[in-house]
């Protein structure tokens, strides 16, 4: 069997939350995430949050998270802006525009954008001609394994006060994000910044499921009737409720992302200690390393990774993504593996 690198959900939970799940899996609740266990996983994410007044929402996954919330929060004519290597531009098979919300991208660095992206975009669209700019989408960590500091997310919220837009932050690798190398930004901060956000739980450790955080009440009001509407709300509620508990309640779903980033840092160093060029340098579970045709076909004898890009030298990047789940042992193989690669 290969190493598996090709994405940090392709396995099941981590065993706490199995564990968990088996121990109240012949208990009898009643549904749509209104259970005991949701309620108590709603209260303590707020309290993690430093948020008491935010509402917490379990939808089933990323997608689905965005796409609800962004339409509850936007009129027909309003549109979202995001990086052009955005989640909502890139990996949703138009699912935003598909409920008619047009979506703008505008300029990023390193996958990150940029306030002068934001005011131009905001300033090339400014009568009832074009759609109006709403809402400003943001991944942390992004597309690119890359974090927002604390200044760019400060920064950020400043032009959408500016500007008028929602702050909505998608936390698919939340986890990783603020349990990386130099990460300045915690929970508190972003729930600070942001006016809706979600903790991303199918790629750190639960079976699926992640908790969408509206902490602007003005968005509040309606929302379970929007997840009902979009398909969203989950008979079966208390699974959720109960696997974000069995995450938060010692922290250990930071503790699991830690060990993603750990296991990411290892590659790193063998990729430094070959002289393997990256493709984007980040300090998150996402590993990027730019590999001759050749060099991509020998390793995909031994592991199990994605194709990233084709460049324009003939050459091509690949990514390696680790998890809650990948061992020293995988780990160290192919940073060995990548060291030899130039011998």
């Amino acid at each position: 069997m290969k190493a598996f690198f090709m994405n940090d959900y392709g396995e099941g939970a981590h065993p706490i939350v199995m564990q968990r799940l088996m121990e109240t899996n012949m208990e009898h609740t009643c549904g749509y995430g209104l259970d005991a266990y949701s309620l108590r996983a709603q209260k303590l994410i707020c309290e993690k949050c430093g948020q008491p007044q935010a509402q917490v929402h379990m939808m089933t996954g990323g997608t689905s998270a965005n796409v609800i919330a962004l339409s509850a929060f936007m009129r027909p004519y309003e549109a979202a802006i995001c990086a052009p290597t955005g989640h909502i531009n890139t990996h949703e098979t138009g699912a935003l525009e598909g409920r008619g919300h047009k979506i703008l991208t505008c300029a990023a660095s390193e996958g990150k954008v940029t306030p002068e992206g934001v005011r131009a975009v905001c300033a090339a669209h400014t009568d009832e001609h074009v759609v109006r700019p709403r809402l400003l989408y943001i991944s942390q960590a992004t597309e690119l394994g890359t974090v927002y500091t604390l200044a760019e997310l400060k920064a950020l919220r400043a032009v959408c006060d500016e500007c008028g837009l929602i702050l909505f932050v998608d936390g698919a690798r939340l986890g990783s994000a603020l349990t990386s190398r130099g990460c300045d930004v915690t929970l508190k901060d972003l729930a600070s910044l942001a006016d809706c956000f979600y903790i991303g739980g199918t790629k750190n450790g639960l079976l699926f499921g992640e908790a969408l955080v509206i902490v602007n009440p003005a968005l509040q009001d309606g929302f379970r009737h929007m997840i009902k509407h979009g398909g969203g709300m989950m008979a079966k509620g208390r699974l959720c409720g109960v696997m974000f508990l069995a995450a938060f309640e010692h922290d250990d779903y930071f503790a699991w992302a830690r060990h993603a980033n750990e296991m990411a840092d290892i590659i790193r160093g063998g990729m430094e200690r070959g002289g393997i060029e990256f493709y984007q340098k980040t300090q998150t579970n996402q590993v990027f390393p730019v590999l001759t045709c050749a060099q991509e076909e020998a390793l995909a004898a031994q592991f199990a990774f994605e194709h990233w890009a084709d460049l324009p030298d003939g050459r091509v990047s690949v990514r390696f993504v680790t998890s809650w789940a990948t061992t020293p042992q995988d780990a160290k193989l192919l940073a060995d593996a990548l060291e030899a690669l130039n011998r």
